[in-house]
């Protein structure tokens, strides 16, 4: 079965989910091959270490973030991006409140609160 979403996502239209302390995400785009979405950090949040079978890309609109893939541990800010290789131990921690933009391939429907 074929899901997307609408062919424009607004974010005032769009839910928050709550996913951990200090943590929230909003789905805003997706088919079956592709899945943006934002995440919101507040200083001191941790993004706990997790595998997964999709290919991640997460680029940083706003913040500072420690972030640990594959072993390897980097410090990245606004403007920066982290490719994640599927099923990769990754993880990060915010170290200044900011946001990020979450890329996955296929989507994840696990993100999906209506599927």
């Amino acid at each position: 079965m074929k899901r997307e979403s609408k062919d424009f996502i607004y974010e005032e239209e769009t839910i928050w989910e709550v996913v951990g302390e200090g943590v929230r995400r909003q789905v805003m785009a997706y088919n079956d091959q592709l899945m943006l979405v934002k995440v919101a950090f507040e200083a001191g949040a941790v993004g706990a270490p997790h595998t997964h079978p999709h290919t991640q890309a997460t680029y940083v609109v706003s913040g500072l973030f420690e972030f640990t893939t594959d072993g390897h541990t980097s410090i990245i800010k606004a403007g920066d991006c982290v490719y994640i290789k599927p099923d990769v131990l990754h993880g990060c921690k915010c170290v200044e409140a900011g946001t990020l933009i979450d890329t996955f391939a296929p989507m994840r429907e696990d993100f999906l609160v209506c599927p």
